[in-house]
């Protein structure tokens, strides 16, 4: 499973997530802005660096590391790249922070005791995720982390328990991000599951996917703006209906490319002709879609249904 990708797409959305895991958190910790760095000749990468807001002139630098896997050297080299990176940027920071994740104490570095000073430093904090609680009881971003230790069999239940919060518990934007954050931590715990399995499981419907969202979102800008230009509720409602169909066909043939190849000229004109709920349906089928093959029989299968 590829947790540094989540965890870095987990602090990106949502920079203040890493100090709710601190019992002491900087006051500006909404401020913070999340990046990822490379400390050159060296060849170091450190997982997340979290840099404070530009008005804070000096400010404390944080730096995360998650680790899902042993390593005998760990402490070694994130002790290592972060002063070293702290030390070719001294003149923008007044301290420094180290946060390390684990899943579980049994993976920390089994010698830790040329490192035992440091790791007693109110500096440095290491957080275990299976001794944070409850999921339950935990803020949904929280929860999220969480989520990618957790066994298969009670992944799922917890996955639609975090979904249920989210809508309950978040802003519509942030929900609709942790809905693709939860699919995705899904996907990679259940390799032998498509995305579209995965959002079956979990009792997500294509209106909640990514796909939907940006045809309906693109196809409705489009729409309005045809309609403020000819100034007529008629016209915005039947430009709004146009430009929804446009986008929507422009970003299933991009994604059928992606799918089945280049598509021929008149496999293209037949998907441009179909109605916008057919595209909508199409948009849900080319999911599972492996070969053009897939894609003639479904369209056949359109001609048959209207006879």
């Amino acid at each position: 499973m590829r947790r540094d990708s989540i965890f870095y797409k987990l602090f990106q959305q949502s920079p203040s997530l890493l100090f709710a895991l601190l019992t002491n958190p900087p006051a500006n910790a909404d401020e913070y802005i999340f990046d990822s760095v490379a400390v050159k000749e060296a060849k170091f990468e450190i997982d997340g660096v979290f840099l404070p807001p530009q008005t804070e002139n000096p400010g404390v630098v944080y730096f995360c590391e998650v680790q899902f896997q042993k390593d005998e050297r760990l402490y070694e080299r994130v002790f290592a790249e972060s002063y070293l990176y702290f030390y070719r940027n001294r003149g923008r920071f007044s301290n420094l922070q180290i946060v390390i994740i684990y899943p579980s104490r049994s993976l920390e570095q089994t010698d830790i005791s040329p490192y035992q000073s440091q790791l007693n430093s109110p500096q440095v904090h290491r957080i275990y995720l299976d001794e944070l609680g409850d999921i339950r009881s935990l803020p949904v971003w929280v929860g999220l982390m969480v989520l990618t230790t957790i066994d298969e069999e009670q992944a799922t239940e917890e996955a639609r328990n975090l979904l249920t919060r989210s809508q309950q518990e978040v802003p519509p934007a942030e929900n609709r991000a942790i809905i693709e954050l939860i699919t995705t931590i899904m996907v990679y715990k259940f390799e032998g599951k498509s995305q579209r399995e995965v959002e079956e499981m979990l009792g997500i419907t294509l209106k909640e996917t990514q796909v939907y969202r940006e045809i309906k979102e693109e196809g409705r800008k489009e729409g309005i703006k045809e309609g403020e230009q000819r100034g007529e509720q008629r016209g915005e409602q039947r430009g709004e209906q146009r430009g929804r169909k446009a986008e929507a066909c422009q970003l299933i043939t991009r994604l059928l490319t992606r799918r089945v190849g280049e598509l021929p000229q008149p496999v293209r004109s037949q998907v441009e002709s179909l109605s916008l709920e057919e595209l909508e349906n199409l948009a849900e089928a080319l999911l599972d879609f492996t070969s053009m093959a897939d894609l003639d029989a479904w369209l056949a299968g359109l001609g048959d249904n209207s006879r």
